[in-house]
């Protein structure tokens, strides 16, 4: 071999002789050697090889100031140091050792191919100062994240197969890369790998070993993230398989920004709705009365009758108001969106948050779309808000079958009244949450009685019976008959609505031809109108309808009614107590009259003179 051994030399260590014309060579591989030889005489040295070895630590080499090549693969190193004199080093090989720690590297600015797979290596570091290293060999480690490679700008090709990777960070900021080797480690997802697509000198990528690979879409989503490849997984990527990446990719932006709206939308709508809640908790707030002597019991929204699952009346609702009117479907069309109101059209469905989302009822419906809505929604807007609306919705809405009322303050049976003015109903929802009404024990029957012409189907998800059609008809029709047969005509005329109020002129005036009629005459025409007449008159209490002075407020209209109420009642029981008095008098009373009148009459001639003398009297 050219070679001389020496083992007498004052260090301890081997010295190793050869020739000026072999220095060329290095022929110590499988020589069991524990330890590097030193080598005398070979201060030119440039190449290296100690492979199959059983070396632990790197010595005696800091005098070869002109190695590039040195190969130390396969042996028992645990430690880089060593190394950091020799700053003409190109190449180093040191895979397959124990080495856990990246170090010794910082005088080596000139290396080329670092080597160190088959280690056990568990992070990336000590690099970035190699600006001239092209190819760096890691696999086989333990590493978990691939970061710390600022300053490789020379880098081509990175080798980190068989890892435990989950995650690629900073391969965008090496300008050079081409080959990227991440076969067998445990990236699941591409958005571990979103930094590949701002590579632009990517070309050869391996992932194959990896979860992510086992996607069907696996292929196409590694040709959208980086659109330059030539190879995946050591196979030529075709023009055709680019082109269907490109297409698919520009798709996959469109749907993300798409998705980026909806979400901005989505956004948008939930701060609506949250602001259209918040104002309609400050107007219900001031509409809510002071109970008597100025104490208001403290009850929280949820404990409120109102608003308990329990005072429902037996009326099944929907488990949720949120799912009945929150949920977007995805067919979802806004139509009016603000910071404190929203309009919106899912399907067959207009829903409608906040007083300024009325202003959507005036816009131009094309006839498809509002011939398509079947179902309209209301939810923080007060009901005599939502009255005036009623008459165009009728004309706008032909196919309306369904009204929603949720937290609209319908408190009062009169209110319910201004539902006849929609042409047709098959099913209608008034939720108990900010709905007082639905706690009365009448309003459902009530309901009934007066939109007996629309037929209902549905009152709160619950079926409308025969049963319950009769027992509205006996509760409520008594009171219409009364008050169609017995209200005087000057106050009928104020309590129905225009076209009863022309119907019921026609009649009067068509059968008596004369501006004063009868009792009789006034009951039978009230009779003629039929069962309208009766239900016309539980009306809607709008402003004009009180025409004796129209009230401001609800307290102004309660002090009068317990006014009026009072002054009846009082009218009563003074006719009540002058009947009993008479009752009482009256035996005497006639007693009296008989006996005046006997005694007026005993002597007839005189009688006769007293009558004649009155009748003179009154004709002059």
């Amino acid at each position: 071999d050219a070679i001389t051994l020496s083992e007498n030399s004052p260090s301890g260590f081997p010295i190793a002789f050869r020739s000026c014309d072999d220095c060329a060579l290095s022929p110590y591989v499988r020589r069991c050697l524990e330890e590097c030889h030193l080598l005398e005489g070979m201060g030119r040295l440039r190449l290296l090889n100690f492979q199959h070895n059983l070396i632990t630590h790197i010595h005696n080499l800091s005098h070869l100031r002109h190695l590039a090549f040195l190969d130390l693969y396969d042996n028992h190193i645990s430690q880089m140091s060593g190394i950091s004199a020799l700053a003409s080093l190109r190449v180093l090989m040191l895979g397959k050792n124990r080495i856990q720690r990246i170090c010794s590297l910082d005088n080596l600015t000139k290396i080329d191919i670092l080597d160190l797979h088959g280690n056990q290596i568990s992070q990336i570091g000590n690099l970035s100062h190699l600006s001239e290293l092209r190819v760096l060999n890691l696999a086989g480690n333990c590493i978990s994240r691939v970061d710390n490679l600022q300053g490789l700008d020379s880098l081509t090709e990175i080798n980190l197969r068989r890892n435990c990777i989950s995650t690629v960070t900073e391969v965008d900021q090496l300008p050079c890369l081409q080959r990227l080797f991440l076969s067998c480690n445990s990236i699941t997802s591409f958005y571990e790998l979103a930094c590949l697509g701002e590579s632009c000198s990517l070309s050869e990528l391996t992932l194959d070993g990896n979860p992510v690979a086992l996607e069907t879409w696996y292929k196409q989503a590694a040709l959208r993230c980086v659109l330059q490849l030539r190879q995946l997984d050591m196979k030529r990527v075709t023009e055709e398989e680019r082109r269907m990446a490109c297409v698919t990719a520009r798709k996959e932006d469109e749907k993300k920004r798409e998705s980026h709206k909806q979400a901005m939308h989505k956004e948008k709508r939930r701060l609506a709705i949250r602001n259209a809640a918040l104002q309609w908790e400050g107007v219900r707030a001031c509409l809510e009365h002071p109970a008597q002597n100025g104490a208001k019991e403290e009850v929280s929204p949820e404990a409120s009758p109102a608003h308990s699952p329990a005072q429902t009346n037996g009326l099944a609702l929907e488990p949720s108001p949120d799912e009945l009117l929150e949920a977007g479907g995805a067919s979802l069309q806004s139509l009016s969106l603000s910071d404190s109101h929203l309009a919106e059209l899912d399907g067959e469905t207009l829903r409608l948050f906040g007083l300024g989302a009325l202003e959507a009822l005036e816009r131009g419906w094309g006839v498809q779309t509002a011939g398509a809505v079947t179902v309209i929604a209301f939810r923080y807007i007060h009901f005599d808000a939502i009255v005036p609306t009623l008459p165009r919705i009728r004309v706008k809405f032909p196919n309306l079958s369904h009204l929603i009322f949720l937290e609209t303050n319908v408190s009062r049976l009169p209110q319910l009244a201004a539902l006849a003015q929609v042409r047709r109903l098959d099913q209608l929802t008034i939720h108990p949450k900010g709905n007082p009404v639905v706690s009365l024990s009448l309003w459902r029957s009530f309901l009934i009685y007066r939109l007996h012409h629309f037929n209902l189907h549905k009152i709160n998800n619950l079926e409308v019976t025969m049963n319950d059609v009769i027992s509205a008809e006996r509760l409520f029709g008594t009171l219409g008959h009364i008050a169609a047969t017995e209200t005087p005509r000057c106050r009928l005329l104020v309590l129905l609505e225009e076209s009863r109020k022309r119907q019921l002129q026609f009649l009067l005036e068509g059968r008596g031809r004369r501006a004063g009629l009868s009792p009789e005459e006034l009951r039978d025409n009230g009779k003629l109108l039929g069962e309208g007449l009766s239900r016309a008159l539980f009306n809607y209490p709008s402003r004009d309808c009180c025409s004796e002075g129209a009230m401001e407020s609800s307290s102004e209209r309660r002090a009068v009614m317990e006014q009026y109420i009072q002054a009846q009642v009082q009218r009563t029981s003074d006719t009540n107590l002058k009947g009993e008095s008479l009752h009482k008098l009256w035996p005497s009373m006639f007693m009296e009259m008989v006996r005046d009148y006997v005694l007026e009459m005993r002597d007839r001639p005189t009688f006769r003179q007293a009558c004649l003398n009155r009748l003179s009297t009154q004709g002059k």
